[in-house]
């Protein structure tokens, strides 16, 4: 497995964690069970991961037509 792979299966498993904890943050926030607001920063992190890898999946397509190979 190349890079360019495990770039796409770790951007597709954290987008999924990603949802999960927009769901759950959202279900303490329509049930009033959260008290404090820490689980509302819980899909920060997996955020910041999505937005890394998905600058450098559709930065990947345009360095490599750039540099001449095919894009993939």
């Amino acid at each position: 497995m190349n890079w360019n792979n495990l770039m796409r299966v770790i951007h597709r498993w954290i987008s999924a964690l990603f949802i999960i904890c927009v769901l759950m943050a959202t279900y303490a926030a329509a049930t009033g069970q959260d008290t404090t607001s820490m689980l509302y920063y819980l899909p920060l992190p997996p955020l910041f991961v999505l937005m890394a890898s998905g600058i450098y999946m559709f930065a990947l397509h345009y360095v490599r037509k750039w540099r001449g190979r095919s894009a993939v």
